[in-house]
């Protein structure tokens, strides 16, 4: 028996098991659910231009997405997600409301970009301004500086006149994005915007004048409601199935394989703790779809140790040695595993650019799940079979689920 070895295969899987017990509880602490385990509402807007004959363009629709996900946040509400879809659709869910009326009213008011007084007067619109006209470029000191162009050059004219000197702040809905001084009276609509901006800042401020051109009114298309008793039911009853299943999953693999039975059990462990940490990182939303892609994902886990492990079986009824049996039946399995799960990718990737909402959740979860199964059911898998072989403590067929009889002699 190779002390060493053995000493080395407790001393991983004890360290691993105790970061696992140790982390988990923070870990599931953290996860974010969404709106079909948690409660809340679901909107499906469709936008319109305010002024008729004006287009709705990939941009404007972009620009009112970012105006409703920062209306959401102003009103408290946690973690809103929305997303555009299509050439005119956006879709809003937002989780754990207390008023859905009053959110509802706030937030499909159009987007409106105006430009204003010292003494809060609104001077001009967005509509004011040249579609597509606000640029940005550099001054003579190469500082980020905004040209833009107004409709009216009488009226701008005006407005200049009235405020020289003093600051014209440009304000969306009611937040206020910059407030430049009027340096002087400009009679032919044309003028810049410079201060200390970065290029970034200069860039989102040219194009929200831009879009402020083309404000959008929203109309409800769809709307569905989840209460928070049915989501917190949906997710015990998940978490109560997901938690029998596996425990199904382990004795099994434990019962049928013996030996890598057992270590199967210590990386699906792993596995799902490391899939968790992988949430945490990226800061994921976990909803019911999601959750189905997790399952699946433990399914692919575990498809993989039993491909590895029936063609190790093998090699040891053709009379192979063991460690010779480890070689042979993971080289022979690799390329299965490794076929199926880059098919089960390239399936999920088509999903997450054809798809949207949770149809997008699902695959996103299903791709990180068969790369963490890769590195956990496969090569750690691996790693802890081959310390145990080497160790020389378990030689006998019986430990690897092979009964003496069906050994073939070489």
């Amino acid at each position: 028996m190779d002390i060493k070895r053995i000493v080395t295969f407790i001393l991983v899987v004890v360290v691993t098991l105790g970061v696992v017990v140790w982390t988990s509880p923070g870990l599931v602490s953290k996860i974010k659910l969404g709106l079909d385990l948690k409660g809340g509402f679901e909107i499906l807007y469709v936008a319109e231009p305010i002024e008729a004959g004006k287009p709705v363009t990939m941009e404007s629709l972009k620009e009112t997405a970012r105006s409703l996900e920062k209306r959401a946040d102003e009103l408290g509400v946690a973690e809103p997600e929305i997303t555009t879809e299509g050439s005119d659709r956006i879709r809003v869910r937002l989780a754990d409301v207390k008023n859905e009326d009053e959110v509802r009213n706030v937030i499909k008011k159009p987007a409106e970009l105006t430009f204003r007084g010292p003494d809060g007067t609104k001077e001009m619109l967005g509509s004011d301004f040249v579609e597509g006209a606000a640029k940005v470029g550099f001054d003579q000191a190469n500082r980020p500086m905004i040209s833009i162009k107004v409709k009216e050059p009488d009226k701008f004219k005006k407005v200049t006149e009235k405020l020289l000197g003093q600051p014209l702040a440009i304000y969306l809905d009611e937040r206020q994005l910059s407030a430049p001084v009027v340096q002087a009276v400009i009679p032919d609509g044309v003028a810049t915007i410079s201060g200390n901006y970065t290029y970034d800042e200069a860039k989102s401020l040219a194009d929200t004048i831009n879009l402020g051109a083309l404000p959008l009114k929203l109309t409800e298309k769809y709307t569905q409601v989840v209460g928070a008793s049915l989501g917190q039911a949906s997710l015990h009853e998940t978490v109560k199935a997901g938690l029998i299943g596996s425990v199904l999953i382990l004795l099994f693999m434990v019962g049928y394989y013996r030996i890598p039975g057992l270590v199967a059990a210590i990386t699906l462990i792993t596995y799902t703790w490391l899939l968790l940490l992988v949430f945490d990182l990226i800061n994921a939303t976990l909803t019911l779809p999601g959750i189905a892609a997790l399952v699946l994902g433990v399914g692919m886990a575990v498809d993989a140790n039993i491909i590895t492990y029936e063609r190790i079986k093998e090699e040891i009824r053709s009379g192979k040695s063991i460690l010779s049996s480890l070689r042979a039946g993971s080289k022979h399995s690799f390329r299965t595993i490794m076929d199926a799960n880059i098919t089960n990718i390239i399936a999920g990737i088509v999903l997450y650019y054809v798809g949207n909402g949770a149809i997008r959740g699902f695959a996103l979860i299903n791709i990180l799940s068969i790369l963490v199964s890769i590195l956990t059911n496969v090569f750690f898998s691996r790693l802890l079979i081959y310390l145990l072989i080497r160790g020389n403590l378990f030689k006998k067929p019986g430990y690897f689920g092979v009964k003496e009889a069906e050994i073939r002699g070489l």
